[in-house]
This record gives structure tokens, C-alpha cells and sequence, in this order.
């Protein structure tokens, strides 16, 4: 009778090549299964490849550290992370922060601090605002309407009173602490003028703002639409570096100050987009003008800028 069975029985080193092959397999596809604790951690995180010069913030307890590497589905932001090089008389430093990340890329010298003039001018509003919601307070309609001249136009009367009802250095202090700003610093003689801030953290405190932190839920879109309605002489800097259609969407508040006890124009530039913030810091010699700093902003924005924005 004939006989069904193979003529020879699988030797054990030929089914231990076989289990092999089944186990490495499983392996392979379950590196493509995400969430699996064998998926691939490969993906590169933004503004890393910054050979060239430019500085990722990833020190370790910093605030704006991202807490995981960024999915690479990320679309780019329209900045590059690079040195520049430019023909500019003076110190500029520059720091863009990712806020779906955190992250925070800028010039070697982005922790440099100078005097923010009108840029911190943002954070006394949005100050006051906060502090009036979570007292139950809603601002009269004619405190809204000096609260917009402080934004849209800079008022310096208008600023120092709102200044002197949120506690003057007291609120520099609040900013620091809440904002997570680790360069700066109250003034000496406690105005809001001379307050010292790095260009990182006009970039981190321009996150605070735009997360509501700084003016809380109440009053955070009114803020924005506020600071995307400048105006006048402080309409300047990093938003004219963007096409004209993308301008309205970006909410800015600059600085700029004659120092005549340096003998220095100190000229800042702060912004807000969707997915980003910005920090620009100029000083120069006092005799340029203010012509000089303001288009820098511009110009050092232009120069960070991804090609086809």
C-alpha cells in the first residue's frame, strides 16, 4: 500500500531557520505599527539640522523644551534655522519659537538681552485684562478704548496708567514667572521702558500671549485682533517681510527707542502667527535713526525666510 507521508521528516536546524525568518518578519512590521514600542524614533526633529550656525534651545529643563520628538507630518514653518551674515552696523539677534512644539531656534546670541522700549507694552494689557477677569471685573467700554490705543498706536500716557494699576515692576515679575522667560529682567528704576528681554524670550512671551496665558480666555482673541491692527509708525519689521495677503493675520507689537544715555537706537519687533512667534532685537549707533532698525526687522526676517513664502 502506498505511503502518503513525506519521504523525509523537516530537520530541527531547518525549522529553527524557518521560526527565524517568521520572528524577523514580525519584528519589521511591527516597527511600522505606531504606538508600537518597536516603532521607529527616527523622525527628525525641526530646526535640528542647524549645522550652519543657528542655535536650537534643547537645554534640558528648559520650558519650551518639546516634551516628544515632532511628528514629521509637521508641515515646515516658513522659517529656516541658519546663520546670517548680513551687512548690518550693530548687534541684532533674532529667535523663532514653534508653537506646536515648543521648540525654539534663534541666533548664538538669542539669550542677549536690550531694553523693549513699546514691545512689552503687550504684556501690561494683556496683564490688566487677565487680572481684571479673575477679580469679575469686565473693563469699562472707555478702558477698552485706551487699551487700543496702547496696541494700535503706542500711547505712552495711556500705557504708564495701566502700568501704575497693575503694579508696575510687580507685573514684569508676573511675566517672567508665568511666561517662562529666562533671560529677562525688571528695570532698574521699575518702568516698563527700560524692562530687559532676549529676543528668545519676546519669542516665548509672544507664545504666552497667543495661548492665552497672558490675557487669559476671556480676553486673549480681543488681544490678537488688537495687535494685528497696528498702526502708524509702529507698523514695522517682521510682518512687512511677509507677502501682503498674510499680513493682516499677524499680530505684532514693536519696540523702538532713541537711548541717549548709551547713545544707542534699540529697536524690537515682535510677532504672532499660526504656528509660530517671533523675536527681532536691534542696536546701533544713536545717530542712524530709527529708518535704520526698523527695516532690519524686516530685513532679518526676510533673510530667515523658507524660498516660495
Amino acid at each position: 500500500m502506498a505511503d502518503d507521508r513525506p519521504s523525509r521528516e523537516a530537520s530541527p536546524l531547518r525549522l529553527l531557520a524557518i521560526a527565524v525568518v517568521l520572528i524577523g518578519l514580525v519584528l519589521v512590521s511591527l516597527r511600522l505599527v505606531p504606538g508600537s514600542p518597536f516603532e521607529s524614533q527616527a523622525a527628525p526633529a525641526w530646526g535640528t539640522g542647524a549645522g550652519d550656525g543657528a542655535h536650537v534651545d534643547g537645554a534640558a529643563g528648559r520650558s519650551d523644551r518639546p516634551s516628544a520628538e515632532p511628528s514629521p507630518s509637521l508641515p515646515p514653518l516658513p522659517f529656516e534655522a541658519k546663520e546670517l551674515d548680513l551687512d548690518i552696523e550693530g548687534w541684532y539677534g533674532w529667535a523663532v519659537l514653534d508653537r506646536r512644539t515648543g521648540e525654539v531656534i534663534g541666533s548664538k546670541d538669542m539669550d542677549e538681552t536690550s531694553t523693549t522700549a513699546s514691545l512689552i507694552k503687550s504684556w501690561i494689557v494683556a496683564d490688566y485684562l487677565r487680572r481684571a477677569d479673575e477679580k469679575g471685573q469686565t473693563p469699562s467700554d472707555a478702558k477698552l478704548a485706551d487699551a487700543t490705543l496702547v496696541i494700535r498706536d503706542s500711547d505712552n500716557t495711556r500705557a504708564e496708567q495701566f502700568y501704575d494699576n497693575v503694579g508696575r515692576a510687580a507685573s514684569i515679575k508676573r511675566a517672567i514667572s508665568m511666561c517662562g522667560l529666562t533671560d529677562s529682567s525688571v528695570a532698574p528704576d521699575g518702568g516698563w521702558s527700560r524692562t530687559a528681554l532676549s529676543p528668545r524670550d519676546v519669542a516665548r512671551l509672544g507664545n504666552c500671549i497667543a495661548e492665552g496665558k497672558a490675557a487669559g480666555p476671556e480676553w486673549t482673541d480681543w488681544l490678537l485682533n488688537e495687535m494685528r491692527q497696528v498702526r502708524g509708525a509702529g507698523d514695522f519689521g517682521i510682518r512687512k517681510a511677509f507677502p501682503a495677503a498674510e499680513r493682516k493675520q499677524i499680530a505684532i507689537k514693536n519696540g523702538w527707542i532713541d537711548r541717549t544715555q548709551e547713545q544707542e537706537m534699540h529697536i524690537n519687533c515682535l510677532a504672532i502667527g499660526d504656528t509660530w512667534t517671533m523675536g527681532v532685537m536691534v542696536r546701533y549707533p544713536i545717530d542712524m535713526g530709527y529708518d535704520y532698525g526698523m527695516k532690519n526687522c524686516q530685513k532679518i526676517t526676510e533673510a530667515l525666510l523658507r524660498p516660495g513664502v
